[in-house]
């Protein structure tokens, strides 16, 4: 599995690599760092009130992405990141310090994508289109292996739709909906 692994990132290094990704694909994967971009776009739609609903989707999604990949995945499987394996990779990006799987980058962004398409927001599109991009700069900076995007999607995926499942619920409660 490992062999077909670098094998997808050895494609990417020597088909795609380019002077313009090299520049832009940095500052796209910084920003979601610690998930900025997508706690961002939680507190504006928190601060308008027709989509308050959607912006409690997006923070219930992101607080249960923390907790499966940060707090329980990350230190529970422990996967080295590729990088450590070929250390004549020439990284564009400092290299991070945690574990590989799940890829917290996307994950963050798959849990605010499916948020927001499960909770009714058209900003689902645009969304899902950088999230794309993001998860992609992991494999293009090297950080991550291609199962560890897969698996943040997966996971990002699962959490941001509960996390919309679970404010629906929660505001459908007798005086809930008045407060939002």
């Amino acid at each position: 599995m490992q062999a077909l692994e670098f094998a997808v990132l050895d494609w990417i290094q020597s088909h795609l690599r380019c002077g313009f990704l090299d520049a832009v694909l940095p500052p796209i994967t910084h920003l979601c760092d610690h998930g900025e971009i997508w706690i961002l776009l939680a507190l504006i739609l928190l601060a308008i009130r027709r989509t308050r609903r959607q912006g409690a989707a997006v923070a219930c999604g992101l607080v249960l992405d923390l907790l499966a990949c940060n707090l329980l995945l990350k230190p529970l499987v422990g996967r080295v990141r590729p990088f450590v394996l070929r250390p004549e990779t020439a990284l564009l990006v400092t290299p991070p310090l945690d574990a590989s799987f799940p890829s917290g980058h996307t994950a963050a962004s798959f849990a605010a994508v499916l948020a927001l398409k499960a909770s009714g927001s058209p900003l689902w599109k645009p969304a899902l289109a950088l999230a794309l991009v993001i998860a992609f700069s992991r494999l293009y900076l090297c950080v991550h292996w291609p199962s560890d995007v897969l698996g943040g999607a997966l996971v990002g995926g699962a959490v941001g739709y509960l996390g919309a499942k679970l404010t629906e619920r929660f505001l459908r409660r007798p005086g809930t909906a008045e407060r939002m």
